[in-house]
């Protein structure tokens, strides 16, 4: 009997001694990870395909540590011991930092920001950007997003093209029933042009119906707004710029739409792209209120622009 009990508790001592040893194991992470909804079983399931060296085992100590986090969360370090990791799933919290991408900004000018506010490589940026995008500009909706302090390249990227993908997606599928991709390209670079044109909401039906128009009747678009793409978002468009610039940016020299969108679309300058004001408009000047005077001819466009000239 004696024997047994000796036996039983060395085997328990062994045990915990196991178990010590394992919990303090280390475990590789990132400062900002996603965690999965769902039961424990799923979100151990999900991190051991992510990569997270975890266990059957981590499952019974997961549920002992309370209810784990849903989405976003920050561990702060990149290397902890298993106990510690566990337990940052129950009870770590994201910090959060608010980006905003403004319709019309470029991919360049937004990842210049982004990567002087979140601390990342422009570089990582524009890699991850390419390889997840399937448009080479507006592959992310113009909107505020939130996103946890720490987060990564390759993590932000992803987020922010998926959830701009599922805006698209929705969007086109109650429009035309299916997502399109090539279709959904060409609404964008329509919209991207729009963006960059109209002075407010209000005048993108109408800067939409002077594209759709030029372009059924085999008119260049000669819009300045197509020459703001990529790093020259902000600069303004020379006689000089129009005589060298022999991208199909430059609507001036090339007729049709340029290859991909400028920047990126607000879901106005979208509806605008797919629904046209219903005008014979052809041509549109600002005006001294910053707003545009559209017109049919080429007769009463030149008088607009006299008028400005005065």
């Amino acid at each position: 009997m004696a024997k047994w009990i000796a036996r039983t508790e060395f085997i328990a001592l062994l045990l915990i001694i196991s178990f010590a040893f394992y919990t303090t194991l280390p475990i590789q992470t990132t400062q900002t990870l996603f965690v999965p909804q769902g039961s424990i079983d799923n979100i151990i399931t999900q991190l051991t395909k992510k990569g997270y060296a975890l266990t059957p085992i981590d499952k019974y100590i997961l549920a002992a540590l309370g209810k784990p986090q849903s989405g976003w969360i920050y561990v702060g370090s990149t290397r902890l011991n298993r106990i510690d990791f566990l337990y940052k799933l129950t009870s770590a919290k994201a910090r959060i930092e608010k980006i905003t991408l403004i319709p019309g900004e470029t991919s360049a000018i937004f990842f210049n920001g982004l990567a002087e506010k979140l601390d990342l490589k422009k570089e990582e940026l524009f890699k991850h950007y390419h390889a997840f995008s399937s448009y080479p500009e507006a592959g992310i909706y113009a909107d505020t997003y939130y996103v946890p302090l720490g987060i990564k390249e390759k993590q932000l990227m992803d987020f922010l093209i998926r959830e701009s993908e599922k805006k698209y997606k929705n969007f086109s599928e109650k429009i035309y029933g299916n997502y399109d991709k090539k279709r959904w390209k060409r609404i964008l670079i329509i919209a991207s042009i729009i963006q960059k044109e109209a002075a407010n909401n209000e005048e993108m039906p109408l800067v939409s119906s002077v594209i759709h128009n030029r372009l059924q009747k085999g008119m260049r678009l000669q819009m300045d707004g197509t020459l703001n793409y990529g790093e020259y978002s902000h600069t303004k468009v020379t006689p000089e710029r129009i005589r060298n610039d022999e991208t199909t940016f430059n609507t001036y020299k090339h007729k049709g739409i340029p290859d991909s969108p400028i920047g990126a679309v607000s879901i106005d300058a979208i509806k605008a792209a797919i629904k046209p004001a219903r005008t014979n408009y052809l041509y549109f000047m600002k005006n001294a209120q910053g707003v545009h005077d559209f017109t049919d001819t080429f007769q009463e466009h030149r008088k607009n622009v006299e008028n400005i000239k005065k």
